[in-house]
């Protein structure tokens, strides 16, 4: 009986949308939440290694309103194909593993073919640390304040905490994992991926191939008649292009309606998809957060890089995974070979924690500058209107927003600027105190403490300035 009220109040639900949204749209529905969960799934077993059925319920339980869809779906894991099959009353999505490029959606006409480019075993600027042993908390409060974020609450939501790491003055002084993830294990940014574009777009503003003013180089756009041929790399950066795509704000049963999800789980070329879209509003002229404004900056990557999938993902490697010593990333990619970089970067905890430290040592590693000098203020330097606080590829502190007031009143140092992805996923920057902190897991987007994430630091920085007693662990 109760899988069958469920049953109607799924249906009722997505009859409802297809009145107020086009049938069409609510097609996609089954799409849409079949490929999320494939794409999860194939991702975190066949690269990070965990266990299908606990992440399963894990993911499902942290996305709203997601109970009333995930006891209906089915997945099927086969580990001699290395696919993952998802299915929602017979419908579904299929994500399939490729060795060294992670897994991809398959939409039936097949994938643009891949090699992974070889590893580059330059030695990092970075100073390594070797090996899989975990550092311990440099001070018992430090040890306190990691046990409290890995605490679950005595009711729900759940926390799920997967990994912390806290580095002071550019060394590790704290990490913790859960159990099935460790230092080398990659695991899913999800919207932290936004972050790393936008470093590399600050790359390639360095070498001159790209510029953040005037007209984006999009082929789609060439024609100076075409409204959209105003939109700049800069707007694209801050989610002020205007494209009619919707909202990737949040990530939820309801979002699954947004033409930008259409755009991530139904089409193959996901950046030719958002580039086709008419605008909304006006270049420049209002914010609205959504992921074509990344994937539109992967596809301008790739065409700078060289033009192949190849070329990009050794552009990623060459530029800044290698110089940071990122050993353990999966820069996963669409259907048309494009970097999928709105969501999908795997890295581990420690390699997240070397890309906020570039942003922390001002794009300079090693005494060689990565990103172009001021980028850092740029990317953090606040977008107007935008309500969460945010900037060029990262989340800020800085301005008057409300999100970035609420983080202030809640403890976070005003200065403080951050890689977020969706349920759980910060790396977070904190000049005023030396300090990267990054936190994985699988947490609701709300209430605001569900992550714990406001706890976590507020109690790093007290602990970090205890009398100057925290000793570096590499």
């Amino acid at each position: 009986m109760i899988r069958r009220r469920k049953f109607v109040l799924l249906t009722t639900t997505v009859a409802a949308a297809g009145l107020a949204l086009g049938a069409a749209r609510a097609r996609d529905v089954p799409k849409v939440a079949t490929g999320f969960v494939a794409g999860i799934l194939c991702a975190e077993t066949f690269v990070s290694g965990l266990d299908p059925g606990r992440n399963f319920a894990e993911t499902t339980d942290s996305m709203p309103g997601a109970s009333l869809i995930s006891w209906a779906m089915d997945y099927r894991i086969d580990r001699v194909r290395k696919d993952v099959t998802v299915t929602l009353f017979g419908l579904g999505s299929r994500a399939v593993y490729r060795e060294g490029l992670g897994c991809t959606l398959e939409h039936g006409d097949g994938m643009t073919a891949v090699e992974p480019p070889p590893d580059d075993k330059r030695p990092a600027l970075l100073p390594e640390i070797a090996g899989s042993v975990i550092v311990p908390p440099q001070s018992p409060s430090l040890a306190a304040a990691l046990g409290r974020a890995f605490a679950e609450p005595a009711q729900p939501p759940h926390r799920r905490t997967r990994a912390i790491v806290v580095m002071k003055a550019g060394r590790i002084v704290a990490e913790r994992y859960a159990d099935g993830s460790g230092p080398e294990t990659p695991l899913l940014g999800f919207s932290m991926t936004k972050s790393v574009i936008s470093a590399l777009i600050g790359v390639l503003v360095r070498q001159g191939k790209l510029k953040l003013d005037g007209p984006a180089p999009v082929a789609a756009w060439k024609d100076p008649d075409d409204p959209r041929h105003a939109i700049t790399v800069d707007q694209l950066l801050r989610h002020t292009a205007g494209l009619a795509l919707g909202s990737s704000l949040q990530a939820s049963l309801g979002s699954a309606f947004e033409p930008v999800n259409r755009m991530k789980f139904v089409e193959k070329d996901m950046a030719a998809y958002a580039e086709s879209m008419p605008l909304a509003t006006a270049p420049g002229t209002a914010w609205n957060y959504h992921d074509g404004n990344t994937l539109i900056l992967s596809h301008l990557i790739r065409d700078a890089a060289g033009g192949t999938p190849q070329d990009a993902l050794r552009f990623a490697r060459r530029e800044l995974f290698a110089p940071l010593g990122m050993r353990h990333v999966v820069l996963q990619l669409d259907g048309a070979g494009t970097i999928e970089g709105s969501s999908e970067m795997l890295a581990s905890a420690r390699d997240w924690a070397r890309f906020g430290q570039l942003y922390l040592d001002d794009g300079v590693v090693g005494g060689k500058r990565i990103l172009p000098k001021g980028w850092v203020t740029y990317s953090a330097t606040a977008t107007p209107n935008a309500w969460v606080g945010i900037g060029a590829g990262f989340w800020t502190n800085q301005g008057d927003s409300f999100g970035a007031n609420f983080r202030v009143e809640h403890g976070w140092p005003r200065d403080a600027f951050f890689a977020k992805g969706t349920i759980g996923q910060y790396t977070i920057v904190i000049p005023s105190e030396q300090l990267v902190i990054v936190r994985l897991g699988r947490s609701p987007n709300g209430p605001p403490e569900a992550d714990g994430v406001f706890d976590l630091v507020r109690d790093v920085v007290a602990a970090t300035r205890d009398k100057g007693k925290v000793a570096g662990g590499g």
